[in-house]
Protein backbone atom coordinates (compact mmCIF):
# COMPACT_ATOMS: atom_id res chain seq x y z
CA UNK A 1 0.00 0.00 0.00
CA UNK A 2 1.72 3.28 -0.75
CA UNK A 3 1.95 5.87 1.59
CA UNK A 4 1.35 9.40 0.94
CA UNK A 5 1.36 11.52 4.29
CA UNK A 6 0.16 14.13 2.59
CA UNK A 7 -2.71 16.88 2.70
CA UNK A 8 -5.62 16.43 0.25
CA UNK A 9 -8.64 18.02 -0.72
CA UNK A 10 -12.07 17.85 0.85
CA UNK A 11 -13.10 14.96 -1.88
CA UNK A 12 -10.33 12.82 -2.46
CA UNK A 13 -11.15 10.05 0.82
CA UNK A 14 -14.86 9.91 -1.09
CA UNK A 15 -13.38 9.60 -4.45
CA UNK A 16 -11.20 6.75 -3.54
CA UNK A 17 -13.57 5.10 -1.55
CA UNK A 18 -16.11 4.85 -3.96
CA UNK A 19 -13.17 2.89 -6.54
CA UNK A 20 -12.92 0.39 -3.63
CA UNK A 21 -10.18 0.88 -2.37
CA UNK A 22 -8.90 0.96 1.07
CA UNK A 23 -7.11 3.68 3.12
CA UNK A 24 -6.77 5.31 6.38
CA UNK A 25 -6.88 9.37 7.24
CA UNK A 26 -6.28 11.44 10.11
CA UNK A 27 -7.96 15.26 10.60
CA UNK A 28 -5.08 17.49 11.54
CA UNK A 29 -5.07 19.85 14.50
CA UNK A 30 -4.72 23.74 13.58
CA UNK A 31 -1.18 23.52 14.09
CA UNK A 32 -0.31 20.33 12.20
CA UNK A 33 -2.90 22.00 9.25
CA UNK A 34 -1.52 25.45 8.39
CA UNK A 35 2.30 23.20 8.54
CA UNK A 36 0.65 20.86 6.09
CA UNK A 37 -0.84 23.79 3.69
CA UNK A 38 2.28 25.11 3.78
CA UNK A 39 4.01 21.89 2.55
CA UNK A 40 1.32 21.73 0.27
CA UNK A 41 2.22 25.18 -1.18
CA UNK A 42 5.59 23.91 -2.34
CA UNK A 43 3.89 20.81 -3.68
CA UNK A 44 2.07 23.07 -6.13
CA UNK A 45 4.77 25.64 -6.17
CA UNK A 46 6.75 23.32 -7.53
CA UNK A 47 4.05 21.50 -10.30
CA UNK A 48 3.68 25.29 -11.13
CA UNK A 49 7.09 26.05 -12.06
CA UNK A 50 7.55 22.24 -14.19
CA UNK A 51 4.30 22.75 -15.71
CA UNK A 52 5.05 22.48 -19.29
CA UNK A 53 2.34 23.95 -21.11
CA UNK A 54 -0.60 27.08 -20.53
CA UNK A 55 -3.06 24.36 -19.22
CA UNK A 56 -1.22 22.66 -16.64
CA UNK A 57 0.10 25.84 -15.22
CA UNK A 58 -3.59 27.15 -14.99
CA UNK A 59 -4.36 24.20 -12.90
CA UNK A 60 -1.61 24.70 -10.84
CA UNK A 61 -2.04 27.92 -10.55
CA UNK A 62 -6.20 26.83 -9.17
CA UNK A 63 -4.18 25.05 -6.96
CA UNK A 64 -2.27 27.36 -4.92
CA UNK A 65 -4.96 29.65 -5.22
CA UNK A 66 -7.44 26.99 -3.54
CA UNK A 67 -4.50 26.88 -0.76
CA UNK A 68 -4.27 31.01 -0.15
CA UNK A 69 -8.02 30.72 0.15
CA UNK A 70 -7.39 28.19 3.25
CA UNK A 71 -4.52 29.73 4.79
CA UNK A 72 -6.30 32.91 4.75
CA UNK A 73 -9.31 31.00 6.69
CA UNK A 74 -6.26 30.13 9.37
CA UNK A 75 -5.06 33.12 9.94
CA UNK A 76 -8.16 34.76 10.76
CA UNK A 77 -9.09 36.62 7.45
CA UNK A 78 -11.24 36.00 4.44
CA UNK A 79 -10.30 35.89 0.65
CA UNK A 80 -12.05 38.87 0.18
CA UNK A 81 -9.85 40.44 3.00
CA UNK A 82 -6.53 39.29 1.41
CA UNK A 83 -7.67 40.49 -1.98
CA UNK A 84 -8.60 43.90 -0.33
CA UNK A 85 -4.68 43.96 0.84
CA UNK A 86 -3.17 42.71 -2.22
CA UNK A 87 -5.11 45.86 -3.94
CA UNK A 88 -3.70 48.30 -1.45
CA UNK A 89 -0.33 47.04 -1.74
CA UNK A 90 -0.75 47.45 -5.50
CA UNK A 91 -2.09 51.17 -5.36
CA UNK A 92 0.79 52.14 -3.08
CA UNK A 93 3.53 50.23 -4.65
CA UNK A 94 2.60 48.98 -8.20
CA UNK A 95 2.06 45.03 -9.40
CA UNK A 96 4.05 43.11 -11.52
CA UNK A 97 2.31 44.12 -14.89
CA UNK A 98 4.95 46.21 -16.45
CA UNK A 99 7.81 43.02 -16.10
CA UNK A 100 10.33 45.49 -14.71
CA UNK A 101 13.55 43.76 -13.63
CA UNK A 102 15.90 45.74 -11.26
CA UNK A 103 19.48 45.32 -11.95
CA UNK A 104 21.20 47.65 -9.53
CA UNK A 105 20.49 50.81 -7.35
CA UNK A 106 23.49 52.87 -6.51
CA UNK A 107 24.31 53.63 -2.90
CA UNK A 108 25.43 56.87 -1.46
Amino acid sequence: MPVHNKLVRDRIPEIIESSGKRFSTKILDNQEYIKELRNKTREELDEYLYAGNDNDAIEELADLLEIIHALAECHGASFKEVEEVRQKKAEKRGGFKDKIFLIDVEDE
